[in-house]
């Protein structure tokens, strides 16, 4: 019997539920978002009573699934690219675009070992024979760590070492695991574990720009419930929630 897509479960699941939920919107939100977004999103329930279901997952998946026709009011992204290919399709409103967030690249390893690194170059030592990374060719933090490693100088080496998963909070699972020796993840993903501790912070001017976009998409059944979210995600309640997470806020 063929599985049926996670997004088509989340719809059917939204369809048996949503005759009690008059205020229902749904924010399809980067994995890496897990943690600080449902923080913001208990706070404005607590002020406006909205319902807020947020599906996380790799912003490359979860642009697919909008493209798909899955329910969703909000998208927030890990990167500029995955919004604007929506943007090309005419499936998000371009007016309610904005650049929220910014995070850091960060090289993790287990909070258990005594391993050290000073830099990039550092991964090619035979001690890091596993590196895990989020799908390097779809996935926003694997598309960056990809794009900061070819500035170094070492992608090439590198790659030969990768375990590639689906989204940036699957890296940190496996690191955690043990089965790895070094996950390339955020920092803010990194932060909230207690079995990881971050070995190099790659510099922010080293790195590529990192940018969290997030907008209403077209096909929203609740604009007008979505846009106060998309406030309140850019307001100052919000913003100290983020940057409790590591999160660097751009607006």
């Amino acid at each position: 019997m063929t599985s049926l897509p996670k997004w088509l479960l989340f719809a059917l699941l939204l369809l048996a539920t949503s005759g009690a939920q008059a205020q229902e919107i749904i924010a399809s939100a980067a994995a890496s978002l897990t943690d600080a977004l449902n923080e913001v999103g208990r706070a404005h329930a607590a002020n406006k009573g909205t319902t807020l279901r947020l599906n996380f997952g790799a912003s490359s998946e979860l642009a697919r699934q909008i493209e798909q026709g899955a329910p969703a009011d909000l998208f927030f992204s890990a990167d500029a690219e995955k919004m604007d290919g929506l943007e090309k399709k005419g499936l998000i409103d371009s007016a309610t675009r904005r650049n929220l967030l910014s995070n850091q690249l960060v090289i993790a390893v287990s909070s258990e070992t005594k391993l050290t690194l000073r830099g990039a170059k550092d991964l090619l030592r035979p001690n890091f024979k596993r590196i895990v990374l989020a799908q390097p060719d779809a996935v926003p933090v694997g598309i960056y760590f990809k794009k900061y490693l070819e500035g170094e100088g070492v992608w090439k080496e590198v790659a030969a070492k990768i375990v590639p998963v689906l989204d940036v909070r699957a890296a940190l699972a496996t690191l955690e695991s043990g089965n790895v020796d070094v996950a390339l993840v955020y920092k803010t993903d990194a932060a909230i574990s207690n079995k990881v501790r971050i070995a190099f912070a790659v510099p922010r001017e080293k790195g590529p720009k990192i940018v969290y976009p997030a907008a209403l998409v077209k096909e929203s059944k609740n604009r007008r419930a979505a846009m106060d979210f998309l406030s309140f995600a850019a307001s100052p309640a919000a913003k100290t929630i983020f940057e409790k997470y590591g999160f660097v806020v751009l607006q």
